[in-house]
């Protein structure tokens, strides 16, 4: 391959380390906000918790479009979008402002402007600036709110479902072209030339056409980086570099070796499931890391 051709595959990891390195960001606003996805960050259920959720969600995708309700998926990605926007820009507002009714108005307006910015001028540009924020914002509030134990079991379950999704069932498959059809902004997307608009080109899906540029679904920069996050809250190490710690370090390194893996097989035209190498690589850089430093009162049966 040519220069030009590796290029776009650069996006990708640049994308995933700004996602990271934002969620650590966003962890004290989230924090200050109180906004926690589960009560109790230890427990084991919130892993099974979370994957009931990501099932019935995939499930009303799925059915929506079995029946062609495109329109509705749109409709719906959207509200979860906006819901999304709305978490993170109270963050940031309570913050800034406080609470007060300017951070509650800076929140909707915020919120508001975001989405309609998505949905209106869904350009790719748009869409990866406001996607790397989306991905931070849903991986510091996971982060916040699972701890190292079940951040492990969680990614281990969700990289089996993803390959048993894209490599048995291929439901996945079926999921991604379905919402790629309606342009609804849940992934990230590089383009392959320098003229290529998402407006205005989409992508081309059907098989044995190549697509105008590459794409990467938000769950993909999500999860690695909820061990990230996670680390950063949870694991008892001290910062090397900037505010991070060896095993948070090692999750980011192990996450972007995963991506590179990834790459190497997507580049090769076969749709491939993103977590096992993602979640892997993140999780082998942690232990990793967390070795290194000497950190493993995360551990039970090392309290």
């Amino acid at each position: 391959m040519q220069i030009r051709d590796w290029l776009p595959l650069l996006g990708m990891p640049l994308m995933l380390l700004f996602v990271q390195l934002i969620a650590i960001l966003l962890v004290m606003p989230m924090q200050a906000a109180g906004l926690v996805a589960f009560e109790d960050p230890e427990s084991v259920a919130n892993p099974l918790i979370f994957i009931g959720m990501l099932l019935a969600f995939t499930l009303v995708l799925l059915l929506l479009i079995r029946m062609g309700g495109r329109r509705f998926i749109s409709v719906f990605i959207g509200i979860s979008i906006f819901l999304t926007f709305i978490y993170i820009f109270s963050a940031l507002s309570l913050l800034v402002l406080g609470a007060t009714g300017a951070a509650a108005a800076v929140t909707f307006i915020g919120a508001g402007a975001a989405t309609a910015l998505l949905y209106l001028y869904p350009e790719w540009y748009v869409i990866d600036i406001l996607g790397v924020l989306i991905s931070a914002g849903v991986a510091s509030i996971f982060g916040v709110s699972l701890a190292i134990l079940p951040v492990l079991v969680l990614l281990v379950l969700l990289a089996v479902y993803d390959a048993i999704s894209v490599y048995r069932t291929k439901h996945m498959i079926t999921l991604a072209e379905g919402v790629l059809e309606t342009k609804a902004p849940i992934m990230v997307v590089v383009p392959k030339r320098m003229d290529y608009s998402f407006r205005k080109d989409g992508l081309n899906i059907s098989e044995g056409t190549e697509r105008g540029a590459f794409v990467m679904g938000m769950g993909d920069l999500i999860m690695p980086s909820i061990l990230v996050a996670s680390s950063h809250v949870f694991v008892d190490a001290p910062a090397v570099l900037w505010v991070l710690s060896v095993p948070t370090l090692g999750a980011i390194a192990g996450s972007l070796a995963g991506l590179a893996i990834l790459l190497y097989f997507v580049n090769k035209g076969n749709p491939q499931a993103g977590l096992p190498p993602l979640n892997g690589g993140a999780i082998t850089g942690f232990l990793v890391g967390a070795a290194l430093a000497g950190s493993f009162s995360w551990l039970p049966f090392c309290v």
